[in-house]
């Protein structure tokens, strides 16, 4: 950077741009540059380092890619120089932040709205920021149900709410968010395997605004938590419930009557949910049925002939269902708006079944994976021959 200073322009030169140009326009200039830029700028000169290190260019902050091993008195040293500016930072991967640091943080940066901790495993519990709206924990296995009481009662207004991976989650701080967060729109839970029904149900009668909820790998949810879901929560659009193995038709048949969503991500069903869908969920877009080892091609054909399936439907995903075959590509031939579609691992799907699918919807992009045939012993010989496959099984 000193060279950039050196070489590009003489010290009279620099001193004319900032006679020129008022402070105003300068720091408007410097707000489109990102952090290493900032960074760069600030070893110019010593009225560059006054503009690069404003307050005001530093409202919108991601340090995942500018340096993940920071310590945590590089975020006390941020939150001092922001203040009250910072709207939005990304600690994301940063190993070495702490509790210390957040709550420096969370002292000085009383306006911020999102805030993601994503793999910062040092974070337990804690507590600030009032106007915050979004947050994301995931991964951070540390943190209980104080943690999480402390942050809803501290920050009412939370509209995302992404606890991935926080294990050590259950029932008691699910029912803080649902007594807490009345504005919540989104909310990730997934493998937060401690969680049961109990807790679930209180989200559904506490935050009526929920649009977006995952709860993959909450293998002790049941069928109760759809009903909830149909009752109390009229705005959900999207649901992620792979790996619930609990849940059956009968619950997804009456949230299906109930709601009109557009993102599904299911397992364990039969072709009376798909049936159910078909008829009462227009507008889907998203159906994930990966793992879904007991639906039929006649599901898919009640799918495919379905309100939702002609302008739509734009992913399907079939990955690991055993029983469909090339019929059900053929019904789905006329979704003209289905954009990819998973088959891996099903093994009834044939090259020739996808090749006709693509004269029908030429731009589809067809995931799918075709095992090699193994070759047959070598006449004569009594060593067997594999294939490649067969040698790393």
């Amino acid at each position: 950077c000193r060279i950039w200073s050196n070489f590009m322009f003489t010290n009279s030169d620099e001193a004319a741009i900032n006679k020129k140009l008022p402070k105003e326009l300068l720091l408007r200039i410097f707000s489109f540059l990102d952090v290493v830029t900032l960074c760069r700028c600030a070893q110019v000169s010593r009225s560059w380092n006054v503009l690069a290190l404003d307050g005001s260019n530093w409202q919108r902050i991601d340090l995942f890619d500018f340096q993940r091993d920071i310590e945590g008195r590089v975020v006390e040293n941020i939150s001092k120089r922001c203040g009250g500016f910072l709207r939005k930072l990304s600690l994301r991967g940063c190993l070495g932040v702490g509790d210390s640091a957040l709550r420096t943080f969370s002292q000085n940066c009383r306006n911020i709205e999102l805030l993601s901790l994503n793999g910062c495993t040092k974070i337990t519990d804690s507590e600030g920021c009032p106007l915050l709206e979004q947050l994301n924990i995931s991964w951070c296995d540390q943190v209980t149900k104080d943690g999480i009481q402390a942050l809803v009662r501290c920050c009412p207004g939370l509209k995302g709410l992404f606890l991935k991976g926080c294990t050590q989650l259950e029932d008691e701080a699910l029912k803080h968010i649902g007594g807490h967060c009345p504005e919540l729109v989104t909310l990730n839970l997934q493998t937060c395997s401690q969680i049961t029904d109990e807790g679930l149900i209180t989200i559904c009668r506490g935050c009526h605004r929920l649009q977006s909820l995952c709860v993959s790998g909450c293998a002790n949810i049941t069928d109760a938590i759809l009903h909830a879901l149909g009752q109390n929560c009229p705005r959900l659009r999207i649901l992620e419930v792979a790996r619930c193995s609990q849940l059956t038709d009968v619950g997804f048949t009456t949230l299906a009557r109930t709601t009109s969503y557009t993102y599904f991500f299911l397992h364990q069903i039969t072709d009376g949910t798909l049936i159910q869908l078909s008829i009462h969920c227009p507008r889907l877009q998203v159906l994930s049925l990966s793992h879904c080892e007991l639906i039929t091609d006649d599901g898919i054909r009640h799918l495919g002939s379905g309100p939702c399936a002609h302008d739509r439907l734009e992913v399907i995903e079939l990955d690991n269902c055993p029983l469909i075959t090339d019929a059900s590509l053929e019904h789905l031939k006329n979704c003209h708006s289905l954009d990819r579609i998973e088959l891996y691992d099903c093994q009834q799907i044939t090259r020739a079944g996808i090749k006709r699918l693509r004269t029908h919807l030429p731009n589809i992009k067809v995931h799918a994976y075709f095992a090699p045939v193994t070759p047959p012993p070598s006449v004569g010989g009594s060593r067997q021959r594999f294939c490649r496959c067969c040698v790393l099984l």
